[in-house]
């Protein structure tokens, strides 16, 4: 009987070129990601003929397996990198690495100029690794030999066709760029509501989609680097805001050369344990890489309070904004002295503070029915930012003002911390109604600033009644936690399936943990729905008078909508929701 062998294994484990600024360099980069288990298992005594062989005669490799092997294999790797180069012709080449997904996965990355060069260095590099581990047609190679194979493949690489150059953006208009856990997208609309207030035509990419000057021209998620490309593609845009998500980052780099301002809401828990962030310190890091391209006359917007977030100031060429709703804030200080600007709250008002000068005014915090009353401080919060970030772009504080107090969140902010008011009980129930709140609330900071509103808006009597779920590419920890979070601060609790953003896992799997959550915090098993609508309907059903029902909403959005105009509900606007806040806190 005969076997058939599958290809023989590589030490590739994906080559990927980035286009834009990314997470390893401000321009246009080859990300590899290696298998090196093949250097962390050599005997030391033949480690250190490897080292010899690329002339780090005086390395120390480690035993093998050890952390301190995997870091000589990071600099061995990066010398292997610069030594093809050079053997290609190239004299000077940055090289970053930094360890992958598991201790065997090494990620090496360096600029480049033209794709094909680029991408058959990436494969040069595979090709020695594997001849070490015995895997090419080389053969077993020792010391003595990589000279030689390390000249033979470079000079593949020298031969080897151009290929394209990076098609990076340069703008000639201002761009501002925003990006956080939470509150990105919300901080982006403002942003584009307020210039669009004040007579400039706005592009905007987002999640969403792409906007010009307030419609919708090519719906879907464009928040990573094509989103930033089709905005300043449009004739006449005179401001780009582009919502830059982690994913883009990640996976293409960011789609403009620089930006004008930056903006950085918050960093939470979310997404970890995909494309190899484990950690909020590396999704810090990722966020943080627009504000590494900031122009030095710009300035980079951030918030204080967090300090992930407050710690990009000594990573950015640009000038440091910040806000913060305490106007004592440590932070804040620390930014006056360094002579950049704070926004913050001072006795009810949005106002600016800069060292040597009076405070400025903005706007009552109350007045901005984002803030639902002043109600909702993580929107208080994001006030603040677009405040810091439209003054940052030249605007008037009148502008602002303006802005901010005609943005509404249902017609402006659809799908985000949107109110409503549902009557309930028939004919025989005349005066009598429900309050609904739909919000994205995806992750855990998410939904606890969702509880607080829902609080907030609550009468002495009423109960909360909570629909919850999100995608499914996340941890399991992030859903157990959703379910302790909603059974300890709602009074009933059911999970609505997300059957368009299940992401690989099975539906029954996610409403388990949400479930098992729930029951940590003393919560009997949840009743689960087939969707969004279906779970609202049930929880309306249940609902009494002053009671808040809430549902977290990614996939339907539209259908809730129209099932609630159908039912007689109307949106709250600012009168309405401070009466509602005044009612519950009475």
């Amino acid at each position: 009987m005969s076997v058939t062998e599958g290809p023989p294994p590589t030490s590739l484990v994906e080559l990927r070129l980035l286009t834009g600024p990314n997470l390893y360099f401000p321009r246009p980069a080859m990300k590899l990601t290696l298998d090196i288990s093949a250097l962390l298992g050599l005997p030391t005594d033949r480690a250190q003929e490897l080292a010899a062989g690329l002339g780090l005669g005086g390395a120390r490799p480690g035993p093998p397996a050890s952390s301190f092997r995997q870091r000589f294999a990071a600099r061995w790797v990066g010398r292997l990198v610069r030594r093809l180069a050079a053997a290609a012709g190239v004299s000077r080449l940055a090289v970053r690495s930094r360890p992958g997904s598991s201790t065997a996965e090494l990620v090496v990355a360096f600029p480049w100029r033209h794709s094909g060069r680029a991408e058959a260095l990436g494969e040069a590099v595979v090709e020695v690794l594997d001849a070490l581990a015995g895997q090419g047609s080389t053969g077993d190679v020792r010391a003595a030999e990589l000279a030689a194979v390390v000249a033979t493949a470079g000079e593949r690489v020298r031969t080897a066709p151009l290929g394209r150059e990076p098609a990076l953006i340069r703008p000639r208009v201002p761009v501002a760029a925003v990006t956080g856990t939470n509150g990105k997208t919300t901080t982006s609309r403002m942003l584009g509501h307020v210039a669009r207030r004040a007579g400039r035509l706005v592009g905007w990419s987002s999640t969403d989609g792409v906007y010009l000057d307030g419609q919708l021209v090519e719906p879907g998620d464009y928040s990573g680097p094509s989103g930033a490309a089709q905005v300043l593609q449009h004739p006449g845009v005179q401001l780009a805001v582009t919502e830059t998500a982690r994913g883009g980052i990640l996976r293409r780099g960011v789609g403009v050369a620089w930006n004008d301002v930056s903006v950085v809401t918050n960093i939470s828990a979310d997404h970890l344990g995909v494309d190899g962030i484990e950690t909020l310190d590396q999704l810090a890091e990722v966020k943080a890489v627009i504000t590494k391209i900031t122009k030095p006359t710009g300035w980079c917007v951030l918030n204080a309070d967090d300090p992930r977030t407050f710690a990009m100031r000594l990573g950015t060429p640009a000038q440091i904004w910040v806000f913060s709703r305490d106007p004592d804030s440590p932070s804040g200080r620390t930014v006056l002295d360094a002579g950049g600007r704070v926004t913050t709250v001072l006795d009810g008002r949005v106002t600016v503070l800069r060292a040597g000068a009076d405070p400025l005014p903005v706007v009552e915090v109350a007045d901005v029915p984002m803030t639902l009353a002043g109600l909702s401080r993580v929107n208080v919060e994001n006030v603040l930012a677009v405040t810091s970030a439209a003054l940052a772009l030249g605007f008037t504080a009148a502008e602002v003002a303006d802005g901010l107090t005609s943005f509404l969140p249902g017609e402006d902010n659809p799908g985000r911390m949107n109110i409503w008011t549902l009557p309930v009980g028939g004919a025989a129930g005349a005066g009598e109604a429900v309050s609904v709140v739909i919000d994205l609330a995806h992750n855990e900071a998410g939904l606890a600033a969702l509880l607080e509103v829902l609080q907030g808006l609550r009468s002495p009597a009423g109960r909360l009644l909570l629909g919850v779920g999100t995608a499914g590419d996340r941890g399991d920890d992030v859903f157990v936690r959703l379910g302790e979070l909603a059974a300890m601060g709602a009074d009933v609790v059911e999970v609505a399936r997300k059957s368009e953003y299940l992401r690989g896992r099975p539906p029954e799997e996610m409403g388990a943990l949400i479930s098992r959550g729930a029951a940590h915090a003393g919560m009997a098993t949840l009743v689960e729905h087939a969707d969004e609508l279906t779970c609202l309907r049930s929880l309306v059903g249940q609902a009494r008078h002053g009671d808040v029902v809430a549902l977290m909403t990614h996939q339907d959005r539209r259908p809730v909508d129209e099932w609630l105009l159908a039912a007689g509900a109307t949106q709250d606007g600012a009168d309405t929701l401070r009466a509602k806040v005044r009612a519950a806190a009475s």
